[in-house]
């Protein structure tokens, strides 16, 4: 980044005070202090960008998070022209586009940046540290709520030090692709090794380590789901976390134990969440919130009709 000590002009302007410099013999401005315009919609997400709930496996809340993605100057290849089309010629070393194709290298960029400060880190502890650390979006300015944002707008910064992360590794994952039918062949497609299925390793999909709860029904009435879920303390030595739930008209969630005290870095807690909701045409959300005073790890509850 450069620091430029120039002030912007329009070209007709420029022109103007040219005229000025020359002509006056003692030329003088004031330069005020800029002005940024506050956009009072944003962060909203945009209307072309896909929406959940997961069509594959419904309880498991997607989109996981959002990252900038509209209009955003980046590298463009000078092997195209900007557009591709038939007829435009021109070649650019920079654009500025909008899409998946944009966000997605934020969300990638914030995963590498948490992982150059925790080089030990599984790829599922830096997705929970980038979950849970997100900032709130507002539900009022994108109606589609957690099915638009996920756990809210990625916050690098805070992910670093997110205090807990919901990790998982590579026979959590077979055991939720067991849960939910996958044959030998399926799973070798995906593991790419011989793992297979039985009775010990086949887990239904709220046992997953995922950092936010998802339940859903196919007709309105009442849900009920509990969640099994391990902490990972990766802030203070000696810390206790005490849990906080919001949750709206009915949704009534429990939470077993309702604090968690660690003594070392590294050290694992289990608690058990139960959901009991009354689901009706509208998505029911709330949230689960593990605090130390200094951080908030905090996941997304969604409960639906599909």
């Amino acid at each position: 980044m450069h620091c430029l000590l120039v002030s912007y002009s329009a070209f007709i302007n420029g022109h103007v005070t040219r005229f000025f410099i020359v002509f006056d013999r003692t030329p003088s401005a004031n330069i005020l202090k800029s002005y940024e315009p506050v956009d009072k919609a944003a962060p909203t997400v945009v209307s072309f960008s896909s929406r959940g709930p997961s069509q594959i496996t419904l309880d498991i809340l997607k989109p996981d998070l959002t990252a900038p993605g509209v209009d955003i100057l980046a590298a463009w290849s000078e092997g195209t022209t900007v557009t591709g089309e038939e007829g435009d010629t021109r070649v650019v070393p920079f654009n500025i586009i909008s899409g998946t194709s944009m966000s997605c290298p934020h969300a990638a960029g914030a995963a590498a940046y948490v992982k150059s400060f925790h080089p030990t880190w599984s790829p599922a502890a830096i997705k929970s540290a980038l979950m849970t650390t997100a900032a709130p979006m507002s539900p009022t300015k994108n109606t589609d709520a957690e099915f638009a944002y996920g756990s809210g707008h990625i916050d690098p910064s805070k992910a670093v030090d997110p205090g807990l992360v919901y990790d998982a590794g590579e026979q959590d994952f077979v055991s939720f692709l067991c849960g939910q039918g996958y044959s030998a062949a399926n799973l070798k497609i995906v593991t790419g090794d011989a793992s297979a299925c039985s009775a010990s390793n086949n887990a239904t999909v709220w046992d997953l380590n995922y950092p936010s709860f998802a339940l859903s029904a196919n007709q309105s009435g009442s849900i009920s789901r509990t969640f099994n879920r391990t902490v990972t303390n990766v802030g203070a030595p000696n810390s206790s976390y005490n849990v906080n739930v919001v949750a709206p008209s009915g949704m009534v969630v429990k939470v077993n134990p309702s604090s968690l005290t660690f003594k070392a870095v590294g050290e694992k807690q289990s608690f058990v969440v139960t959901v009991d909701s009354t689901t009706g045409s509208d998505v029911l959300s709330g949230s689960l919130v593990w605090s130390d005073g200094v951080h908030n790890v905090t996941s997304p509850i969604v409960a639906f009709v599909y």
